[in-house]
């Protein structure tokens, strides 16, 4: 892991803060101390649970898996976050509780870290932040809820399908064995799903 310096190199997290704050460029100043951008190489940990953090990341390039450990050593992935997307342990940030997860990179990654202070300056600065800030969060908690229940009531086949439409890019860019472990399968479930949708949509050619 490494520190970088470069805060105009972070144009994904201006591109959020312009999209999601409506923040003027000419604000982007008063932010730059209020961030911290690392890169982080694949295998690397963000979080190790047991870590008490305080900081939230945002993923500027690369993607990173969070997931915990059972007492018998089985994996299970939470969430995978990839470029544009945000990873934080919330009873950890907010309430200042030993982390029950991991967070490590899948890929060479680059993360933007931030703490409170970031959002107490948007919100000074950029009153309207608050509204936006609160939008974010009921969009993140609605998605938990729509996962929680295809986890509970989806097939194997329809959590396959709902990740499809959501990661379209992360098949390619995520082992098969992670993807079972947050769909809540087993690789041989995901196996047997792959191969009965690749059975539906092959359409053999009879030549004479």
């Amino acid at each position: 892991m490494c520190t970088i310096n470069a805060f105009s190199m972070v144009t994904n997290f201006i591109k959020f803060l312009e999209q999601n704050f409506h923040l003027p460029s000419e604000k982007f100043d008063k932010l730059e101390k209020y961030i911290t951008c690392k890169s982080f190489s694949k295998g690397d940990y963000l979080v190790r649970q047991g870590d008490v953090i305080t900081d939230t990341f945002f993923i500027e390039k690369g993607l990173v898996r969070m997931y915990s450990v059972d007492p018998s050593g089985k994996e299970h992935i939470l969430q995978f976050a990839c470029e544009n997307r945000i990873v934080l342990d919330r009873s950890s940030v907010y309430f200042n509780k030993p982390s029950q997860f991991f967070v490590d990179a899948i890929e060479d990654t680059v993360t933007v870290s931030f703490n409170q202070s970031l959002l107490d300056v948007l919100h000074e600065i950029q009153p309207e932040t608050v509204k936006n800030n609160e939008l974010l969060l009921q969009n993140h908690i609605r998605h938990l809820q729509f996962r929680i229940n295809m986890l509970l009531s989806a097939s194997a086949e329809e959590r396959y399908l709902d990740f499809i439409k959501q990661f379209p890019d992360l098949t390619l860019r995520v082992p098969q064995w992670m993807i079972a472990s947050y769909l809540g399968i087993t690789p041989e479930s995901l196996s047997r799903v792959r191969k009965t949708l690749a059975d539906k949509n092959f359409k053999p050619s009879h030549k004479l």
